[in-house]
């Protein structure tokens, strides 16, 4: 079996792995982070996202064996220590959830969107979130959630410099 060593959340790991492994799978089964999400096996809910090398991807949709040697960041990569993440915490402040099967995915996501646009519309928001379903909200408070989380990390990034 191929072995995969890649950086998850910081910490280098290595597991043997079929090649037919995805992503989702070495994460959830081999290095226990639960908190990526598998709920469509065919790419279109959007739970599975993570971040390999900074980008948004949905790791139901690669193989494991194809990130040999990358940064991987999952939801739990995300806060800094009981620290939620800016993101997460406006997620938190403007209920942008209900059963939160989706929310990692849809947080994973809104970081993304958040490094490349600071200040997203309500249109940009829903666009970028396509690729992620809720099946509770009606979406509502996750736009707000996405654009308040994407001026807290600006502004987070602002005060750092």
């Amino acid at each position: 079996m191929p072995k995969v060593s890649l950086t998850v959340n910081g910490r280098t790991v290595s597991a043997e792995v079929e090649g037919r492994t995805l992503l989702v799978q070495l994460l959830r089964e081999k290095l226990g982070l639960t908190g990526t999400h598998v709920g469509c096996d065919t790419s279109q809910c959007g739970a599975c996202v993570v971040h390999i090398d900074g980008k948004s991807v949905k790791s139901c949709t690669v193989l494991a064996v194809a990130t040999d040697g990358a940064n991987v960041t999952t939801i739990e990569g995300l806060a800094n220590g009981n620290e939620l993440h800016p993101m997460q915490a406006a997620f938190k402040e403007h209920h942008g959830l209900q059963c939160g099967f989706c929310t990692p995915g849809m947080v994973m996501s809104a970081v993304d969107l958040a490094k490349r646009n600071s200040n997203p519309s309500e249109h940009e928001v829903r666009e970028w979130l396509e690729g992620n379903i809720c099946r509770c909200t009606g979406y509502h408070n996750i736009v707000k959630a996405v654009q308040a989380g994407a001026k807290a990390m600006a502004g987070a990034k602002a005060a750092a410099d």
